[in-house]
């Protein structure tokens, strides 16, 4: 008679060893050595606004100073205080001509997608055209269209020409196509909703993270625009950090303490776009969420 063990002992499992691919090792070292190449000049901007000025142009480039505490007093007491002006205008038109462009993207986007209407077609490419038209290239113009309007030296003068951004209204164009479905429109007229509320109630919503990634790209762009504020502003209390900075360097052969300043000003004017940027990616992850959960 044969009997049959209650308990069997499993054979143990043998992990195959992970396979080496050259692609994709290939792969990460680019990366890497992409990464080093992007972030070594931040790292030296960080390291060298620790710097004192004499410790500035010593041998030893990357290790840290101990000139901290006073680059930060000279860098806030220059001129009676202007690099608090600066970064408070800058956050003004980063914040106000990022919503403002963002709001009307939206609308053009969301109206290019999604309504029928005569020269629809024609307006999409004069739309196509302007993205490809560098801004360097029409920050002249535009200087001449504020002056004659009466915002030259304004804050409007810089606000003004950043509302309009080609870029940011073909993403939400693309964006709208994809994601705010004809049969969702349906369905909120059958439900009584007007075409403000359907795109207030509906489409705001669905175009979120769409939004999020426009609204990021022009507070970044408007954050570092430079020639814009150069051309349109000549009162030093209205200077964004990026004019403000440049009027730092052409001072600094005469202060050499304003090196130092200058170094802790620019590695200081980074900090808001990364808490940006760290705040709102928690949009794009969950837009991913939403689109697993739907496939």
């Amino acid at each position: 008679m044969t009997t049959i063990p209650l308990h069997t002992t499993a054979a143990p499992s043998r992990t195959s060893p992970a396979r080496f691919h050259p692609g994709r090792a290939a792969a990460t070292a680019i990366m890497v050595i992409g990464a080093c190449y992007c972030l070594l000049p931040v790292a030296w901007l960080v390291i060298a606004a620790t710097k004192s000025q004499s410790q500035l142009f010593s041998t030893s480039t990357l290790r840290p100073g101990s000139g901290l505490s006073e680059n930060l007093h000279n860098l806030f007491a220059y001129d009676g205080g202007a690099y608090g002006r600066w970064v408070v205008n800058t956050l003004l038109y980063a914040f106000g001509g990022a919503a403002l462009s963002t709001a009307v993207s939206c609308m053009a986007g969301y109206a290019l997608a999604r309504f029928d209407f005569r020269g629809r077609e024609t307006a999409f490419r004069v739309l196509l055209a302007g993205v490809l038209v560098p801004g360097v290239s029409l920050a002249v113009p535009q200087y001449f269209l504020v002056a004659k309007a009466g915002f030259a030296n304004t804050y409007w003068a810089v606000l003004l020409p950043s509302i309009i951004s080609p870029f940011g209204i073909y993403l939400c164009k693309v964006y709208a196509s994809a994601s705010v479905s004809k049969e969702l429109l349906e369905a909120a007229r059958v439900d009584g909703a007007g075409q403000t509320r359907t795109f207030r109630s509906i489409v705001v919503p669905v175009m979120l993270p769409g939004l999020v990634t426009v609204f990021l790209l022009q507070f970044i762009g408007i954050w570092n625009n430079f020639l814009l504020p150069y051309l349109m502003l000549s009162d030093s209390k209205k200077f964004p950090l990026t004019l403000g900075l440049f009027t730092m360097i052409s001072q600094g052969s005469g202060e050499p303490t304003l090196y130092t300043a200058l170094l802790v000003g620019a590695a200081m004017s980074v900090i808001p776009l990364i808490a940006m940027i760290l705040f709102l990616q928690r949009f794009w992850r969950m837009d991913l969420i939403s689109g697993g959960l739907k496939g």
